[in-house]
């Protein structure tokens, strides 16, 4: 990853520290300033957002930014993969990606990041991009520690 996108992630990480510490009314607010702000500020991010978990190979879309995303993923897919694994699932290329799910067949890379409450996966963030390649396992920590401003949050959902 270049230094500026670096920078750019710490800069955002900063920004919504302020905007979601001790200042969000609520885990569905502060995931969606999460993704208005990520949204806004990182120039190859074409749908920015969360799906929340609704069985075990079931997931429905929580706050987002972007093009009309799908209501209800089930079965297969990058979300799916990282709620049923627990990891981040990095995928330069979905066209090579085995089951993916095209909302919008302008995406063209992805990352998906699960979100857990007492071990237990509540949701995934997820991003695509319009341009292949655009995400790295270097960009997980980053994203991760932004997303852990929600674990004081996530822990209603852990029940």
């Amino acid at each position: 990853m270049d230094d500026r996108r670096m920078a750019r992630y710490e800069r955002i990480l900063e920004q919504l520290r302020g905007l979601i510490e001790d200042a969000s009314p609520s885990l569905t607010a502060a995931m969606a300033t999460i993704c208005a702000v990520l949204h806004a500020k990182m120039p190859h991010h074409f749908w920015t957002g969360f799906y929340f978990v609704a069985g075990a190979d079931e997931l429905h879309v929580g706050p987002y930014q972007g093009p009309l995303a799908c209501q209800i993923l089930k079965g297969t897919g990058v979300c799916l993969c990282a709620a049923a694994s627990g990891a981040p699932v990095v995928v330069p290329d979905v066209e090579a990606f085995p089951g993916h799910i095209a909302c919008d067949t302008r995406s063209k890379s992805e990352i998906a990041i699960p979100l857990k409450a007492s071990d237990r996966v509540v949701a995934v963030f997820d991003v695509d991009s319009t341009e292949v390649c655009q995400f790295t396992d270097e960009d997980v920590p980053p994203l991760s520690h932004i997303l852990s401003l929600l674990d004081p949050l996530l822990t209603s959902l852990g029940r």
